[in-house]
């Protein structure tokens, strides 16, 4: 996979130039970096910045699934796609409940994998989502129709109500469904894994 080391003095203007270098946006690419003190009071700093395409990272997720799920013994076809800076991975397999699991635990274990071999690779946070057989789409459905017959309630009755325990991923659909409802606000409380989502009214 193809990384675009650039160094300079200032960060800012590092990134604009992998922008204008690549023909992409800072939407298109994942990056850390690190600084080097040079000088007296590091007054000659050099910041290099290594930047990972996303259609790149697409490409290295899918043959990461492809290796670990194939010897897992499953036969796998998926498809890919980017979309709002998180990578989609939709997975066809000839055994599709072993890969959910349990309330979807199966494929949350395989999101939570792929996340941390991004990271320890490259050292940058990705935004992944994995779903088999329309499993997590039809759970968003579920979920944003919880959250709106909630969200009735709530603007009825102006108590509040509070949410089982839910993933990042999860919450965020929460949020997003409500975003423009009348009459109530989301906020998400409690340290992980037991941070939730409380439904208030305005």
């Amino acid at each position: 996979m193809e990384i675009i080391t650039k160094e300079g003095k200032e960060l800012e203007s590092i990134l604009d130039s992998i922008c204008e270098e690549n023909n992409v946006t800072r939407d298109d690419f994942y990056y850390n970096y690190s600084e080097k003190k040079n000088g007296l009071f590091g007054k000659n700093s050099v910041i290099t910045v290594k930047a990972y395409l996303k259609s790149e990272l697409l490409g290295y997720t899918k043959e990461f699934l492809e290796e670990l799920l194939t010897n897992m013994g499953l036969t796998v076809n998926f498809e890919t796609k980017l979309r709002d800076g998180v990578i989609y991975v939709k997975i066809y397999s000839s055994n599709n409940p072993v890969l959910i699991g349990r309330e979807g635990n199966t494929l949350k274990a395989l999101e939570v994998i792929v996340k941390q071999k991004l990271s320890s690779e490259f050292n940058i946070r990705a935004y992944v989502s994995l779903d088999v057989e329309n499993y997590r789409e039809k759970q968003e459905q579920r979920l944003i129709r919880l959250a709106r017959n909630l969200a009735k309630e709530v603007a009825k009755t102006k108590v509040e109500v509070e949410l089982d325990n839910m993933n990042a991923y999860d919450r965020r659909i929460i949020h997003n469904a409500l975003t423009n409802f009348k009459g109530v606000k989301t906020e998400s409380i409690g340290e992980e894994p037991y941070r939730h989502v409380v439904i208030k009214p305005e």
